[in-house]
């Protein structure tokens, strides 16, 4: 069995694949005054509930943009399961050609869904991420990484508006019946949740039309979105082919595939 970790800013998902196949998935907070210790635990109680027996981990693979935690995993991983873990890095296969400026700048997690969402959807491909913060990624017919757009979650974004003003309150993230509300509730939620999708109509928009310049071709990109709220956003926007809820951990079984044979025992 294989182990992954996706870390997030808020959240970190863990996946347990059997025979390439997910078979078991976890949705923890991310806390970077974890010890690994701490971490195992909790993992040693999540495999108990799902009868799942430690001894069974063959390999484990990590995907972090929280760079304070990968220490604390990679420790888990050796002391837990005696396993060196496979990082999501510079170095790794991952099968995509990342024309970035600068490589090394790309997050891990927008590297991994790029792999999975190529593989399941071939190219061309705008993919959406909706997590802490929301992030789109343009990939070409050929496996090219070409780049994307970085904008503040909706989390963020309700956050930041409940602590820079005086009188606003905290809200949930509903989607009201009218852009026209007659609250202060709603009228936020008004502004947050149908702000995001016009972002994401006109971001997507903008990004289709480059990649089909730069592919030089008329093939239309197909668009997929993953993350927590993905859900949500797509109920009030047509430009989403497909929600793909786990494709961040299957990107991590596909490149622990390409680079199986890099995997070390403790």
């Amino acid at each position: 069995m294989l182990l992954a970790f996706d870390v997030g800013n808020t959240n970190m998902v863990l996946g347990i694949f059997k025979d390439g196949k997910l078979i078991e998935n976890w949705r923890i907070k991310t806390d970077a005054n974890k010890s690994a210790d701490e971490y195992g635990m909790l993992v040693n109680q999540l495999f108990t509930h799902s009868g799942i027996d430690i001894k069974d981990i063959e390999d484990v693979i990590i995907a972090t943009v929280v760079p304070s935690v990968l220490f604390t995993l990679q420790h888990l991983s050796q002391k837990y399961f005696g396993k060196k873990a496979i990082v999501i890095a510079s170095g790794v296969k991952t099968g995509l050609i990342i024309k970035y400026d600068n490589p090394k700048q790309v997050g891990s997690d927008r590297i991994v869904n790029a792999v999975a969402a190529y593989e399941k959807y071939e190219g061309p491909l705008i993919l959406i991420d909706f997590g802490t913060a929301t992030t789109f990624c343009a990939v070409t017919e050929k496996a090219e990484y070409i780049g994307g757009a970085i904008a503040p979650g909706l989390k963020i974004a309700s956050e930041a508006l409940f602590k820079m003003t005086s009188q606003l309150p905290k809200v949930e993230l509903d989607t009201p019946e009218t852009v026209i509300s007659k609250n202060t509730n709603q009228a936020i939620q008004a502004g947050l949740i149908y702000g995001h999708m016009g972002m994401v109509d006109f971001v997507v928009k903008k990004m289709k039309k480059e990649l089909m310049e730069i592919n030089g071709s008329d093939k239309e990109p197909k668009v997929i979105a993953t993350g927590g709220l993905a859900t949500l956003i797509s109920e009030g926007i047509e430009c989403i082919d497909h929600i793909d809820k786990m494709l961040t951990l299957e990107g991590l079984e596909i490149i622990y595939r390409k680079n199986k044979r890099k995997t070390k025992k403790i």
